[in-house]
């Protein structure tokens, strides 16, 4: 069992890194999956995923107050909408399909959105 929750939580984070340049692969979720598991399975590994300097904080920040940070607030609506807009005119052909890609990027952006900003990052201790 511990195996494949390592398995299952690295798979996880891949999809977590993938995450941060796909705007559609959310990030925060499938690295707080990953903790999750390595938390059950391996504690070096979850030891390393929260001392990581650039996944570690995600997680941190979620967990602790339930809050994102402004500038990855901006890049992901906004990566969010270029990618669906470039989708909408430029690949689909039907109607409701470029519907469905615009009110995709309205839920996304509203699910990103409805969490509070994390203003200024907290000291480390």
């Amino acid at each position: 069992m511990r195996i494949l929750l390592i398995i299952l939580g690295s798979l996880s984070l891949i999809l977590g890194v993938v995450g941060i340049f796909l705007p559609l692969l959310p990030t925060t979720p499938f690295l707080l999956l990953a903790a999750a598991l390595y938390f059950r399975s391996s504690p070096r590994l979850y030891d390393w995923l929260l001392a990581h300097p650039h996944l570690g904080p995600y997680i941190k920040n979620f967990r602790e107050h339930k809050a994102i940070p402004l500038r990855v607030k901006i890049v992901s609506v906004s990566l969010v909408w270029i990618t669906l807009l470039y989708c909408t005119f430029y690949v689909a052909e039907a109607w409701w399909f470029r519907l469905f890609f615009i009110l995709l990027a309205c839920g996304i952006s509203a699910h990103i959105l409805h969490y509070k900003t994390l203003k200024k990052q907290p000291a480390e201790k």
